[in-house]
């Protein structure tokens, strides 16, 4: 949806910011020099971003960015775009060398266009001494390989932890999750024969079916790229974990080969599926319709299980915001990714999400996102993880293109529906990742 962000709106929504002053208050900051970014004279800018989840995240966001026009006279103009569609995007926009100046977008997308891409060191310093530091993933995908100099400005992570019902749980036997991978087997099939089955999208869903396919590789101690940035995806580890993937699979609601990011959620809240993997969202749609209120309250939240890993395995779905050379305003372009981080409009945008997106600085630790429902509170963390795509290696062009083509989720899919075995999957999964990094 295009629109032009005015004023008007700014009033619309600025009870939700005045409502947020007492805890702004306890975001911690330190004493550091304000950063000298003078927008350009007559600079306009155009702003290409995800579509919202939940609705409160465009709304608060787009008061944000008429804030930071009243501030500076900057117009900014907001296309909110699909999932699908915001890599797309972003590839034709790196590539024409013409569009918007900035792209809020995925995970490793500024490393595929690094070239094209305008440094960010500057604000990514500034930020980071402010507000506590960053966080491990925020660090991971904001910061060139090999490199200190920064090429994204990470602005939050979508966690994708387990959501259960507590008394499918019990009823199977179990008081909580088991957090290896027998005991997680066992569970799963208790849930089955009592008719209440788990389930896990095996489709090409940007956020739940990779984030299904990396656990399942991950807690078995498998990877898609070794540390040197040579393919790693076929070893016995995979196999391994492939091998667990025919066991666990016949488990699973009907239909997951097909699931996208929202069939989850229908399945769960229809009463069809208890035990899934999904962003907060689901719980507060369930907590604020009347009709499934009762699911909610049956809810529960925990990490995936971590296998044979030291910690769960979970790389949270990063937006991650990008200048392009070709914008006539880097500096305007800048000074609006570094207002955005600034407390006075990032925590009531936090709060806005529910816990939906999770902080990439330390100080939003603080935030009272996460003082509220005990339920919420797993999502805290997200950003603190030791994973992420393309992981053990270095996050690359060749790394983010695996992702993209769905190398490991067709990989699982593959096994799950009986056409390959797993030695003959991650063969194949080998060849096809083996294409990207050839061309590199």
């Amino acid at each position: 949806m295009n629109t032009n962000v005015t004023r008007r709106e700014l009033a619309a929504i600025g009870a939700t910011t005045l409502a947020s002053t007492q805890a702004l208050a306890q975001i911690p900051t330190a004493n550091v020099p304000p950063l000298e970014l003078r927008p350009e004279a007559g600079a306009s800018l155009r702003m290409l971003r995800p579509v919202r989840f939940v609705q409160p995240d465009e709304d608060v966001f787009r008061a944000n960015c008429a804030r930071f026009t009243a501030a500076t006279g900057v117009q900014v103009r907001v296309d909110f775009v699909g999932w699908e569609d915001i890599a797309q995007q972003t590839a034709v926009t790196a590539n024409t060398g013409a569009g918007p100046d900035l792209i809020i977008g995925f995970n490793e997308s500024p490393h595929v266009y690094a070239d094209k891409l305008v440094d960010l060191t500057d604000i990514a310093n500034y930020l980071g001494s402010k507000y506590g530091g960053w966080k491990p993933l925020a660090e991971r995908y904001g910061r060139r390989n090999a490199s200190t100099s920064w090429i994204g400005i990470p602005f939050g992570a979508s966690g994708g932890p387990l959501v259960w019902r507590k008394s499918a749980v019990n009823e199977a036997g179990f008081e909580s999750i088991p957090d290896d991978h027998a005991g997680y087997l066992r569970l799963c099939q208790s849930l089955k024969r009592i008719g209440k089955p788990a389930g896990f999208a095996l489709g090409n869903a940007v956020g739940d079916g990779n984030g299904f396919a990396n656990w399942l590789v991950w807690s078995h101690g498998g990877k898609l790229v070794n540390e040197d940035g040579s393919v790693g995806i076929n070893s016995r580890e995979t196999i391994a974990a492939l091998n667990y993937l025919r066991e666990l699979y016949p488990t699973f609601i009907p239909g997951t080969l097909a699931w996208g990011d929202i069939s989850n959620n229908r399945a769960y809240a229809s009463n069809e599926c208890f035990l899934t993997a999904n962003g907060v969202s689901l719980y507060f749609a369930l907590k604020n319709d009347p009709a499934t209120a009762a699911i909610a309250a049956d809810t529960e939240h925990s990490l995936l299980p971590k296998g044979i890993a030291s910690t769960s395995p979970m790389a949270g779905l990063t937006l991650n915001g990008m200048v392009f050379k070709h914008s006539r305003f880097p500096n305007a372009s800048k000074a609006l990714l570094a207002f955005l981080m600034e407390a006075e409009q990032y925590d009531p945008w936090l709060q806005a999400n529910l816990g939906y997106w999770a902080q990439p600085l330390n100080a939003y630790n603080d935030s009272a996102t996460w003082k509220g429902d005990p339920k919420v509170s797993i999502f805290r963390n997200t950003m603190d993880s030791g994973f992420w795509l393309g992981y053990q290696g270095p996050i690359s062009e060749a790394s983010a293109a695996a992702t993209a083509d769905y190398v490991m989720v067709q990989m699982c899919a593959s096994v799950a529906s009986g056409q390959a075995t797993p030695e003959a999957a991650a063969r194949e999964a080998e060849r096809r990742a083996a294409r990207f990094f050839r061309r590199r």
